[in-house]
């Protein structure tokens, strides 16, 4: 059961930020285990346990990820994250079903902690069926639009295109249209009900709400190809 997150854990991101080698990180690995990945686990496990309640026939399965970078991907940066984050979502078939699908996710860096809904790295053609869904049937995307204006604790954060793939049939639903991939997410810095379970039933109230934007989203697999749709559209 998950009991809180400590200021150990805090204390351990800022460390490893400022001493990102191996001789910190071993002397510090018990931290690491005991107050950061351990909790970070158990608080996934919450979670999942909850989602899988709400959504028992698609086989939620839960990740937590490494502290580790890929050495490929250093980029000048040292071997190790300072910030840890887990996905909840369904579990993929093959190395070329693992991106273009929603996952719920909770992420803690040392100044803030943030969650939410989104895709990561959906491909292009992902974002087209979405895009021709709404084409066909726009009414439930602008419900969901204007229910998530409304939400106090969720915004829609964009990485756009140069142009809008093709013209949105509504104002409102303009920002589907230039998005290349998105989340529905909340960020807030580091706060108290992190430090207990607070944060649990934070987390499970939220994603309740966005448990009708997964829906949607997660039906978009299955649609056809659009097949050269959009090229006919183009603004």
């Amino acid at each position: 059961m998950f009991n809180g997150f400590s200021q150990a854990a805090v204390d351990f991101m800022w460390g490893i930020r400022f001493n990102n080698n191996r001789e910190w990180f071993q002397a510090h690995k018990p931290e690491y285990l005991t107050s950061f990945y351990q909790p970070m686990t158990e608080l996934a496990d919450e979670l999942l346990e909850f989602l899988s309640g709400r959504r028992p026939d698609d086989a939620l399965i839960r990740k937590v990820t490494r502290i580790y970078r890929d050495a490929r991907r250093l980029f000048g940066r040292g071997p190790y994250k300072d910030h840890l984050w887990f996905t909840v979502e369904r579990p993929a078939g093959t190395e070329e079903t693992r991106t273009g699908k929603p996952c719920f996710w909770f992420e803690l860096t040392p100044e803030e902690w943030s969650y939410g809904l989104g895709y990561w790295m959906p491909k292009p053609v992902t974002m087209a069926k979405l895009r021709a869904r709404i084409d066909r049937d726009p009414e439930p995307a602008e419900r969901l639009t204007r229910r998530l204006n409304r939400s106090p604790e969720f915004t829609l954060s964009l990485e756009e295109y140069r142009r809008p793939r093709s013209e949105a049939p509504s104002k409102i639903l303009a920002p589907w249209y230039r998005a290349k991939s998105f989340a529905i997410t909340h960020a807030e810095p580091l706060s108290e009900e992190l430090y207990g379970r607070a944060i649990v039933e934070h987390l499970k109230t939220g994603c309740a709400f966005l448990l009708p934007y997964y829906d949607w989203l997660q039906a978009v697999d299955a649609d056809p190809e659009p097949d050269l749709y959009e090229r006919k559209r183009k603004p």
